[in-house]
């Protein structure tokens, strides 16, 4: 199969001439629109966006659930030729402050109130530390619009020209902002699709944050290959998963929780004396953290279809390795996959040297995703080794055959429902507590969201520190939900190394 053009606003041409009836994007909330109607939509709010002053360079950030108009931006702001920093919803005016500042950010797209919180007002906030700073609140339906014929011709950027900014929490207490250009993005979307047999007319489930880069890609790979995605803003139980079996799911997605209540709907149908949930299930595409094999073959068993075909990556190197559907099912039950073509993976000892296949070592690479850098650039010394490899932090396992199993991580990062959660960030918040006179904060192994955040404190004399207390003082810190700690464990002392630095495995162990 020949590859299909490398930047974005090239694809939806592509895409536009090759399937312009096809159905795109369609969400649980009505709007829908085909290939044909997206790039008239994206030529649409590209006019309008351009009418409120984005021009070519500007960095634009925007921080939206998953909508159909917030993919049609994302299109809309490539043929401007702006910079773009995608923001996930989970975030609140620690992080996003911090986003817009690091990065310039001229124009920041919010939606008013959503999930409870007020978006527009936290974007006046953060107005007022930028005075250069402009916002613009939206909502499906209303975003920018005005008259494409006055849009200049189309410029598509070079391979080097940085067009996403995409922040990660890791090892630092700020988010890490990964310098992306459209190679770099577009890279991998097409060899997963090709792994998971993804065909024009499959239908993908697009369920969980758009703004992540996983979703990024997920809008390449619609317009590489004619498939349909199936959006929802927010997900529930029951009707997200109702709205995916309505209209016959190919592919899944995208971790635990989600499989978990794919299970749990099955087994509601099988009581009923229904049939399959998903009856023309192919896969269910895997990532964000590794799942349990068990897990993988009650997809099969339950669910149908070749079960959870996993990969791995991170916001700064998305999508090394992914399963394939014809994998073997013992290594689609317990491993990531292998790299995709171009990636060169290698693990690497404490010593420096080269690992044999089988061994575990730390793994690095080298492939046309990985990032140009950090927005930051004082932290690529860090980040890359002296031959060029990108340290992902995680360890892992090369075998014969070549296929990775991660089985730990050097990063100080707690997994939640696929996003990374900085410990050094909950520490050093929790510091500045007068209750704490000494934390570590550490993740153990759930089976619903992947990790837990504990929080294990040495209380100061006289206070009483609990779970209440504790998540209350995190939120009057602008912490977000997503961080905070599930479970409190009062200590006498931290069990520290004679360098003292904390032993945080075995607070682990203790369970």
């Amino acid at each position: 199969m020949t590859s299909p053009p490398s930047t974005l606003v090239e694809l939806i041409d592509h895409a536009a001439g090759r399937w312009p009836d096809q159905t795109m994007l369609l969400a649980r909330q009505g709007d829908q629109c085909t290939y044909g109607e997206y790039r008239d939509r994206v030529a649409t709010m590209a006019a309008g966006l351009r009418d409120v002053g984005v021009r070519p360079g500007d960095i634009v950030s925007w921080i939206l659930p998953t909508w159909v108009d917030t993919v049609v931006l994302a299109g809309a702001l490539a043929r401007l030729g702006a910079v773009q920093n995608p923001i996930i919803t989970i975030y609140r005016d620690r992080e996003v402050g911090f986003c817009c500042r690091q990065a310039g950010t001229s124009l920041l797209i919010t939606p008013g109130e959503f999930g409870g919180f007020d978006f527009a007002a936290m974007a006046e906030r953060i107005k007022h530390d930028g005075p250069d700073l402009r916002t613009l609140t939206v909502g499906p339906g209303s975003f920018p619009t005005g008259d494409p014929t006055t849009l200049p011709p189309v410029t598509a950027p070079a391979d080097d020209d940085v067009r996403w900014l995409t922040y990660t929490s890791g090892t630092t207490a700020d988010p890490k902002g990964a310098r992306h250009t459209d190679t770099t993005v577009g890279a991998f979307p097409f060899a997963m699709g090709q792994r998971l047999d993804v065909q024009t007319g499959d239908r993908y489930s697009l369920t969980f944050p758009f703004p992540h880069i996983g979703g990024i890609g997920l809008l390449f790979m619609a317009l590489q290959t004619g498939c349909t995605h199936l959006l929802d803003e927010t997900v529930d139980p029951i009707a997200t998963i109702d709205f995916l079996s309505e209209h016959d799911c190919t592919h899944a997605g995208t971790g635990t929780p989600f499989y978990l209540m794919y299970l749990a709907a099955q087994g509601r149908r099988t009581a009923e004396g229904a049939g399959r949930l998903f009856p023309s299930l192919k896969v269910c595409p895997g990532g964000g953290a590794p799942i349990p094999p068990a897990l993988h073959r009650r997809v099969v068993d339950e669910l149908g279809g070749v079960g959870v075909c996993s990969g791995w990556g991170l916001t700064e190197a998305p999508v090394l390795t992914n399963g394939d559907v014809s994998d073997p099912d013992e290594k689609m039950a317990n491993s990531e996959g292998r790299a995709l073509p171009g990636v060169d993976l290698i693990a690497v000892a404490d010593d420096g040297t080269r690992c044999r296949a089988g061994v575990e070592g730390e793994l690095r690479a080298k492939g046309p995703q990985v990032m140009l850098g950090y927005v930051d650039p004082a932290l690529n010394a860090d980040a890359f080794d002296a031959d060029g490899y990108f340290r992902t932090g995680d360890l892992g396992v090369i075998d014969d055959d070549g296929y990775v199993t991660i089985t730990g991580r050097l990063k100080d990062i707690i997994i939640r429902n696929g996003e990374n959660i900085s410990a050094k960030e909950v520490e050093d918040l929790l510091f500045s507590s007068e209750e704490v006179v000494d934390v570590a904060v550490f993740g153990i192994p759930d089976e619903r969201t992947g990790e837990r955040v504990v929080a294990a404190i040495v209380a100061s004399d006289g206070a009483t520190p609990d779970l209440a207390s504790i998540g209350a003082f995190l939120r009057a810190a602008s912490l977000r939900t997503q961080a905070l700690p599930e479970r409190v464990d009062i200590v006498d002392a931290l069990p520290r190394n004679p360098a003292g630095k904390v032993l945080k495995r075995k607070l682990q162990k203790k369970g």
